[in-house]
């Protein structure tokens, strides 16, 4: 990649399909991780006298294996141990239509309209729910979601991952949705929420 990283963008500069300059600094930036020539910090151990140079890494967030794999450990170990409580979890992911995958990877705004209406919808099912179930009123739950911007071939691929309670909590206490997740036909399809066309899968 090293060697080719330059022909590769000036060929594709030729045919007239340049590559985005963000995707570019990302590339560069890996060619630099973690190369010593580019930056580096001494640690020094006063109990052993072992001295180290640790070379600057990209801190990119969506190339770098070396990075990315740190960030994921971190990000998972703080989730844990901080942000969730001890109450199922179940994951969703949101596929969307192709012309619209593309309008999201430039647009930052779209993009958290589109996760807003997501959440949104899967909320108002979890309430449902529970309200046909066991009758509970002014409930609440949570999630935390990561966007995902390329699919297992690289390719341009805006889709969702979110980390939703199974369940809602009324008046402090939790309830769980037990046995499997709502089917396509029960999430709510009205004005301001998911249409026709797009995918839901949970796990």
């Amino acid at each position: 990649m090293r060697s080719e990283l330059e022909t590769f963008l000036a060929r594709a500069a030729a045919r007239e399909r340049v590559v985005p300059r963000f995707v570019a600094r990302e590339l560069e930036a890996f060619l630099r991780c973690g190369v010593l020539a580019h930056g580096f910090v001494r640690v020094h151990c006063d109990a052993c006298g072992l001295d180290r140079a640790v070379p600057f890494s990209c801190k990119g967030r969506g190339f770098c294996p070396s990075c990315g794999g740190r960030r994921m450990a971190e990000t998972a170990a703080h989730l844990v141990e901080s942000v969730l409580p001890e109450a199922p979890v179940r994951q969703w992911v949101l596929s969307l239509p192709f012309a619209l995958r593309y309008r999201l990877a430039y647009d930052a705004s779209l993009t958290s309209a589109v996760l807003a209406l997501f959440v949104r919808t899967v909320f108002a099912s979890l309430r449902r729910r529970a309200r046909a179930r066991l009758g509970a009123q002014r409930t609440q739950t949570g999630a935390v979601t990561f966007v995902q911007r390329f699919g297992d071939a690289l390719n341009m691929n805006v889709h969702f991952h979110s980390l939703v309670l199974d369940g809602v909590y009324a008046r402090w206490t939790f309830v769980a949705h037990a046995g499997r997740a709502p089917c396509r036909g029960q999430l709510p399809r009205r004005r301001g929420h998911l249409t026709a066309g797009w995918r839901v899968r949970t796990r």
